[in-house]
Formats: structure tokens, C-alpha cells, sequence
């Protein structure tokens, strides 16, 4: 019997031994799981977090790509027919010019210029939208008879930002690209305004020659363009290149190089702008 007893007593030790090991362990693995959670939370918390970020820096760049791109005029030089009367050529002169002339024709092709300068701007136009600018025109056909004060008149109440003057040189064999742009200032155009001015023309200019690889010609201040001084914003003209210089005049009348100098017209204006 004291046997018996003895192993009994052997048995409920063991079995107390094995249920507070149990109890160990379970316990033991609840601290685990309850120390483990903060720290689920905080990841969980963090990557939503960084989530949100991520959704905000996505919604802020697509607002900034949507963001609509200044108004560009564009002013396609010459008309089918020129216009000899006279009108003040600046706003504080007396001083009087033809309100327009007819411009040159392509030595090689044949193509006058006011036709040649449309094409150009059209393309242009096209280029620009595509980057997002809006564009105003001054002309977009052959037929009309717009000034030269008239149209820069037109672009003071367009809304338009900067005013891009397009034309093509015309003097022997030379060859290349000019840019012409007014540093003087008037009633019109104020000083931070021809600041601007020179600013645009070295922007295009440089987008410009390294696009057409055609010969720099450089910048030349003039202040006796009608179209340039009784315009309010930043304003440049563009010689494209000679229609005088068969070779210049056939490349020129080419898709593919039109396609270059409307390339560069439009990087330079992206340029200018910070783009």
C-alpha cells in the first residue's frame, strides 16, 4: 500500500511538472504575440502613411503636367499684298513707315516669303499646342491686310506672353539665322520688358542653330521695327534663313529640316520659359 502511495505521488508530481511547463509556454508565447503587435501596427501605420504620400506626390505632378503653359503669339511676316500708306512706326515718334511690305521670294523655289512664314507658323502652332502652350495668330491666311502696328495691337489684348515674329533674310549668297529685337524703351515697352526681349532672342537662337545647324548670325538690337515697338510683352523676330541663298532657299522648302526649325523655334520657347 505505501508503494502504491509512493507511485501516485510520483505520477500527480509529474503531472503538475508537466502542466506548469505548459502554462510556461503558453504564457511565454502570449508575450511574444502581444509584444510583436506594436510593431505590426507600426509598419501597418507606416506603409499607409507612405501610401498617402505616394498618392499626394502623384496627384501634385499630374496637377503640375495639366497645368496649362503661357499663350504664345506667333506673327507669320508679310501679306499677299503690301501696304505702302504710312503709319507711326513708334508710339513716342512722329516718324512714319509703309504699314507693311511684301517680303522676298525663294530665289531657288520661287516660294514668297508671307507664304513661306505662314507655313512655318502653322507648324509651329501645332508643335506648341502639343507642349501644352496656347497660341494666337496673327494671320492664318495669305489674303489680309493687317499692319504691322495693327497686329502687334492685336497681341497687346491677345493675353499672350511672349510674341514671336517670323521672317526669312534676303541678301546675296549669305547664309544663317538672325535674331532682331528692340532694347530701347517707349511708352509701349518698358525696361524690364527689352530685358525680356534679349533674353527670348538668345533662347531661340541657341535652340535654333542646334537644331538646323544652320550658320549663327547672332542678335541685332533694332528699335525702328514697327511690330516690335508698339508691342507690350517680350518680343523677337526670327530671320529663318536667305531666301537669296539658293541652297538655303531649297533646304529650307524641305518637310524634313522644316520640321528641325520648328523644332528649335519651340525648344528655345520652352527655354525661355523654364521648361
Amino acid at each position: 500500500t505505501r508503494q502504491a502511495t509512493n507511485m501516485d505521488n510520483t505520477t500527480n508530481t509529474s503531472e503538475k511538472s508537466t502542466t506548469k511547463q505548459r502554462l510556461t509556454a503558453i504564457v511565454i508565447a502570449l508575450t511574444m504575440v502581444l509584444a510583436a503587435l506594436p510593431l505590426s501596427y507600426a509598419y501597418s501605420y507606416a506603409s499607409e502613411q507612405t501610401g498617402s504620400e505616394q498618392e499626394k506626390n502623384v496627384t501634385d505632378s499630374n496637377a503640375e503636367k495639366e497645368k496649362p503653359r503661357p499663350m504664345v503669339a506667333i506673327d507669320p511676316g508679310h501679306q499677299k499684298y503690301s501696304d505702302s500708306r504710312l503709319e507711326r512706326f513708334d508710339p513716342n515718334k512722329k516718324g512714319k513707315k509703309p504699314r507693311i511690305s511684301g517680303g522676298c521670294v525663294g530665289v531657288a523655289s520661287g516660294v514668297p516669303e508671307y507664304k513661306y512664314t505662314l507655313k512655318i507658323a502653322k507648324k509651329l502652332r501645332k508643335e506648341l499646342i502639343k507642349r501644352g502652350y496656347s497660341v494666337y495668330m496673327t494671320r492664318k491666311k495669305n489674303n489680309v491686310r493687317i499692319s504691322n502696328r495693327q497686329r502687334a495691337l492685336r497681341v497687346n489684348k491677345s493675353g499672350a506672353a511672349i510674341y514671336i515674329r517670323l521672317h526669312c533674310d534676303s541678301w546675296g549668297s549669305a547664309r544663317g539665322v538672325s535674331m532682331q529685337y528692340k532694347n530701347k524703351t517707349n511708352r509701349y515697352v518698358k525696361k524690364r520688358v527689352t530685358r525680356k526681349n534679349k533674353k527670348l532672342s538668345k533662347c531661340i537662337l541657341k535652340k535654333y542653330v542646334k537644331a538646323t545647324k544652320m550658320k549663327n548670325r547672332g542678335m541685332f538690337a533694332r528699335n525702328d521695327l514697327t511690330g516690335s515697338n508698339w508691342s507690350k510683352i517680350p518680343t523677337t523676330l526670327i530671320e529663318m534663313g536667305f531666301c537669296s541663298n539658293a541652297a538655303e532657299d531649297r533646304r529650307m522648302q524641305k518637310a524634313s529640316f522644316q520640321k528641325k526649325m520648328v523644332k528649335g523655334i519651340a525648344n528655345g520657347v520652352d527655354a525661355y520659359f523654364g521648361y
